[in-house]
């Protein structure tokens, strides 16, 4: 999705409510979308961040992109997920080490595994963005998805070729 040209399906505006009460409406609103639609929550409640991107990644929901609004708070867009989460054979929680790191640790844990099985790689190096894509091509591995699950942490889910 190309979070430039976002554009929502429903907003809700929680600007003066405390947690849950933000938390607890996306829900709600988000349950009625169909797969692949947007809600745009927007909230100023300092722990909304936190539990929304742990509500997401628990129910195969996405924050595809969130900012300050020019009205006040902070908006967050949903993408309501297609139900089915990529399963994993392996995962890597490998958040707090730097590039080249997780790529190395990637790297060894693959080599033991069978073709078509898929690891799921934890990091949040701040580098591994833009070494990812380009390495699992070049080693003949398939980078299937990546799912942003806290502000500053992703999943990459990479499978063996």
């Amino acid at each position: 999705m190309n979070t430039h040209e976002i554009h929502p399906h429903m907003v809700l505006d929680m600007k003066g409510m405390t947690c849950p009460a933000p938390l607890l409406g996306a829900k709600r609103l988000v349950d009625d979308l169909q797969a692949g639609q947007v809600l745009l929550l927007i909230s100023d409640c300092k722990g909304t961040q936190d539990d929304l991107y742990a509500w997401a990644k628990q129910t195969g929901n996405q924050v595809v992109k969130s900012g300050q609004m020019a009205e006040g708070g902070t908006g967050y867009y949903i993408q309501k997920g297609k139900g089915a989460a990529l399963k994993a054979n392996a995962t890597l929680d490998i958040r707090g080490v730097a590039c080249p790191g997780p790529i190395v640790e990637a790297k060894k844990l693959l080599n033991g595994m069978k073709s078509g099985e898929v690891l799921k790689l934890v990091s949040n190096c701040p580098g591994i963005h833009a070494d990812i894509s380009s390495w699992a091509a070049s080693t003949g591995m398939k980078l299937l998805d990546t799912v942003k699950i806290a502000a500053e942490d992703f999943e990459f889910y990479i499978q063996k070729g």
